[in-house]
């Protein structure tokens, strides 16, 4: 049971258990990213562990872990990926994340939050990529805030009932999913309703006579 492990973890070494255990992810750790931070909230349940901290350090291990994949890939490129890729089972999620990036660019960063494995992968592509930190932190760091904060006290309100955790982590996924994509084609309508109306407002008759008039005072 991964409160068992979790709890154990924390008696040695305290919360650095926690950074340490989604830091790992990056090498491919066992046990799911979104299993340890539900399990990290439940801790906090229990009065193992306090809310702050606890919530700090989980976070913290969350977006360490994908950014040492960034910098790996700005910093190596290609061999980057080939050692991902050299891990069995790896070239599925890897084209899954370029398939990601391609059709949703920058934004797949934030929806490879909610798909397990693929959320490691994106960012050695985007650091392949030359993609700038500030960029990479703006999409990851506010996503992965939102990702760790919903799980972490999802599992402080779970509690006892941690039979239900990995029902909960499925659901979470799936809706997230759903939503990102909603947003995503809101923001697209949006910023097309947005274009559209400010070409016929710049094509209206009064814009031009306006034009017009300006260009007779000159």
């Amino acid at each position: 049971m991964i409160v068992e492990m979790l709890t154990e973890s924390v008696g040695q070494f305290g919360y650095f258990a926690l950074f340490f255990m989604l830091w790992l992810g990056i090498v491919g750790m066992p046990i799911p990213d979104e299993v340890i931070v539900l399990s990290a909230g439940v801790l906090t349940s229990l009065g193992i562990l306090n809310v702050f901290p606890a919530f700090v350090a989980t976070y913290l291990g969350v977006v360490s872990g994908l950014s040492l994949g960034y910098v790996l890939g700005r910093w190596l490129g290609a061999p980057a990926l080939n050692w991902i890729g050299k891990k069995k089972g790896m070239h599925k999620y890897v084209d899954r994340a370029q398939a990601l990036l391609d059709r949703y660019g920058s934004y797949a960063l934030c929806i490879s939050y909610f798909l397990p494995v693929v959320r490691h992968v994106v960012p050695y592509l985007v650091g392949i990529g030359k993609m700038t930190f500030r960029r990479y932190a703006l999409f990851s760091y506010t996503t992965g805030l939102v990702w760790t904060l919903v799980l972490f006290f999802a599992g402080n309100l779970l509690g006892n009932n941690v039979e239900h955790l990995n029902a909960f982590v499925g659901m979470f996924n799936q809706t997230m999913i759903v939503a990102a994509a909603g947003l995503l084609i809101l923001a697209a309508i949006s910023y097309y309703g947005y274009s559209l109306w400010k070409r016929q407002r710049s094509q209206a008759p009064g814009a031009a006579s306006l034009t017009v008039k300006r260009e007779g005072t000159e």
